[in-house]
């Protein structure tokens, strides 16, 4: 049920505190911090034993050993926990945690169990580079975030202010790569995005910055085919430019005429082309044959768009048919656009929201809290929930470096600082 508490959600962040901001924790508040204090060896062992779980996201199975570790936790905390498994091919499955409650906000807590990284990769262990500092799969993205989670719900069970509170964990199986269709692969998400009225993602943070807002990321396919001749009669009247100088062309029209719009930026990622080219769209591999005294009559190019409003995106994509309608001679062109994530606006709700996380983190100390640059940040889960929560903030999570590389590592002190926010924040958000 939506919207547990009487007032609206702008009137009640206005009311969230003591005093937010002021420097000070109530009493209630200290047991929090100090419970944080109290679970982090126990949360920096978590942190461990789940990095050292291979769960890349085509790995089914080990996203179930991830939630087989994590599930008897959120059950402790009297939540009901069961494992979603979507209708989509070649993907595991989501951790969907509950727990009832009637006071204040309900809330949605998002992370995920799968890293980039599968079971030939090379990185595959968890290692301590010095007393602060561990590098592993997943270490910061995102299984650091989850662990977080874990230590802020397990702090507020140990204060007494998870009491009476509703929320909802998910933690999806295939947030790096979502399996197809997209609907599908998101429905948990969703329906308890739908149920919730504010939603926390626990995607890495950076200390200072709150995530308020996320470009779209989606997909684009460009398919050339032209006539194919000897090379000594391109340009000419019967055979035309071939496949490979029409992709050019595209190419740099995209750039001069569709390049600088703020928030807006379109990747052209892969191209294959010649007298013989192949693209798998789910290998993400291609091949190409030609010689150099042949018009080449096939190219293939693949990239992605992102923007900050449904609208930016759907505008590009209209901007971009029809620069490839624009044939060259003796060639033909077709774009398509596949399935991503959605984007997720800044709205007043989140800038609310963000100030309520500023005065927490004033409170405990560590200094007021600014909007991230979208530009700067990648897409997440919580876009798929912008449409239908009330406010959102993301970035939640540990500090870490070289996401998506072999160098992934996060500084085990920022669990602690990210823990006690979040119990701070959720206890506040949930209490008025």
């Amino acid at each position: 049920m939506k919207n547990l508490a009487a007032i609206p959600l702008a009137a009640a962040l206005a009311l969230i505190a003591p005093s937010p901001g002021t420097g000070q924790l109530t009493s209630t508040e200290q047991r929090l911090v100090e419970a944080v204090e109290a679970n982090q060896s126990e949360a920096i062992a978590l942190l461990e034993t789940i990095v050292n779980i291979n769960s890349g996201t085509l790995n089914a199975a080990g996203q179930r050993a991830v939630y087989d570790v994590l599930a008897p936790r959120f059950e402790a905390l009297g939540f009901d926990v069961e494992y979603v498994v979507p209708a989509v091919e070649n993907r595991g499955g989501h951790l969907v945690a509950r727990r009832a409650g009637d006071r204040g906000r309900h809330l949605l807590l998002i992370g995920h169990l799968d890293t980039v990284f599968e079971e030939d990769s090379p990185f595959q262990r968890w290692e301590m580079l010095d007393d602060s500092i561990a590098r592993g799969p997943g270490a910061a993205d995102m299984k650091g975030g989850d662990v977080v989670i874990w230590s802020a719900l397990e702090a507020m069970h140990a204060a007494g202010t998870l009491d009476g509170a509703a929320i909802t964990v998910v933690m999806t199986g295939d947030e790096e790569r979502p399996g197809s269709p997209v609907a599908e692969a998101r429905r948990a998400l969703v329906e308890a995005g739908v149920e919730a009225d504010v939603a926390l993602g626990f995607e890495g943070g950076t200390p200072g910055l709150g995530v308020i807002a996320r470009r779209s990321s989606s997909s684009w396919k460009l398919e050339i085919t032209a006539t194919t001749a000897h090379s000594s009669g391109v340009f000419s009247d019967f055979v035309g430019a071939g496949a490979i100088y029409e992709a050019a062309r595209i190419l740099e029209d995209f750039y001069s005429e569709i390049r600088g719009e703020e928030n807006l930026t379109f990747n052209a990622s892969t191209i294959v082309g010649g007298t013989e080219a192949e693209w798998d769209d789910v290998t993400a591999r291609g091949s190409a044959f030609g010689k150099t005294n042949v018009v080449p009559p096939v190219a293939i190019v693949t990239g992605d768009i992102r923007t900050i409003t449904d609208e930016q995106l759907e505008r590009t994509r209209e901007k971009m048919r029809q620069i490839v309608a624009r044939s060259l001679p003796g060639t033909s062109a077709r774009i398509t656009f596949g399935e991503g994530y959605p984007s997720m606006p800044p709205t007043q709700a989140n800038r609310d929201l963000l100030e309520v996380l500023s005065g927490v983190s004033v409170d405990l100390g560590e200094g007021p809290v600014e909007a991230f640059d979208p530009g700067r940040r990648g897409a997440a889960d919580i876009s798929f929930v912008a449409s239908v929560i009330d406010a959102g903030l993301d970035g939640l999570g540990p500090d870490g470096r070289g996401s998506h590389t072999v160098d992934e590592s996060v500084d085990l002190r920022s669990l602690e600082a990210a823990a006690k926010r979040a119990a701070v924040l959720m206890t506040r958000l949930t209490s008025n």
